[in-house]
């Protein structure tokens, strides 16, 4: 039975395009499902923030409804000694016991006064208080329902393309048994250096379909020749022919 080492650099590209063929299909389902993941989560988190500004808002309206009962309860305290004040004045023995009531009762007034006050200002701070709970409900209720839209999009996607992402993986994992172990290095750590994944590419139209620079005719023809393994002098991908990149197909 044949080793990796004992196989030709033809049969070599073909492993490694074929594995760069299927890890590239799963790349696509990946692209279709889009930012969808990274949206819900979003959105989770945006729910969770509005929760919580919501709570921390619930109680400076509790603080301010306990504050408003505070100053009304002062009020009719205040109130209650003004009526006792008047009728003590009616038994005043001398102008100094009268001053001293009378001084009382101003005193009890501006409490009053500061207390209508302080109630006036903390109900317009309720007032606003209430808008803000009013906007966030609001918000909460867009972000719930653009947060359902998003999960049922993404759980559509995800079901639709479940059994094919499987049977991806699964010949992923297969065919990386088969790429030649140093070949696999490369191209394990050339895939990871570009966005679309891509570490064997075929020569489109004289150029190299990874960078699209322009790959010299000689350059050209030793890759048809299958001799030895030929990579991009600009980006370092493994370059093929378009013959080898038609005849390999993964299937599914």
């Amino acid at each position: 039975m044949a080793t990796l080492k004992d196989f030709s650099v033809e049969e070599k590209l073909s492993a490694v395009l074929y594995l760069q063929k299927i890890d590239s299909k799963i790349d696509e389902i990946k692209t279709l499902k889009g930012e969808l993941p990274m949206e819900v989560k979003d959105l989770e988190d945006e729910k969770e923030g509005l929760l919580t500004r919501l709570r921390n808002i619930d109680a400076e309206i509790a603080s301010i409804n306990s504050f408003i009962d505070a100053k009304n309860n002062a009020k009719k305290e205040s109130l209650a000694l003004i009526k006792k004040y008047e009728k003590q004045q009616d038994n005043v023995k001398n102008s100094r016991e009268f001053e001293a009531i009378n001084k009382e009762m101003e005193m009890q007034e501006l409490e009053v006064r500061l207390s209508e006050k302080h109630v006036k200002d903390a109900n317009f701070d309720l007032k606003d208080r209430m808008n803000a709970r009013l906007k966030t409900e609001e918000k909460i209720n867009d972000v719930e329902e653009s947060l359902r839209l998003k999960r049922i999009e993404l759980e559509k996607i995800s079901a639709d393309t479940e059994k094919e992402e499987k049977i991806l993986y699964e010949k992923s994992l297969a065919a990386r048994e088969k790429v030649d172990p140093r070949l696999l290095t490369a191209y394990t750590r050339i895939r990871a250096s570009y966005r679309n994944g891509l570490s064997v590419v075929p020569v489109l139209r004289d150029s190299c379909g990874g960078c699209f620079n322009v790959i010299p005719p000689q350059r050209q023809s030793e890759i048809r020749m299958h001799k030895k393994i030929i990579v991009c002098e600009h980006c370092g991908r493994v370059l093929v022919d378009t013959e080898l990149n038609e005849k390999v197909q993964i299937g599914l």
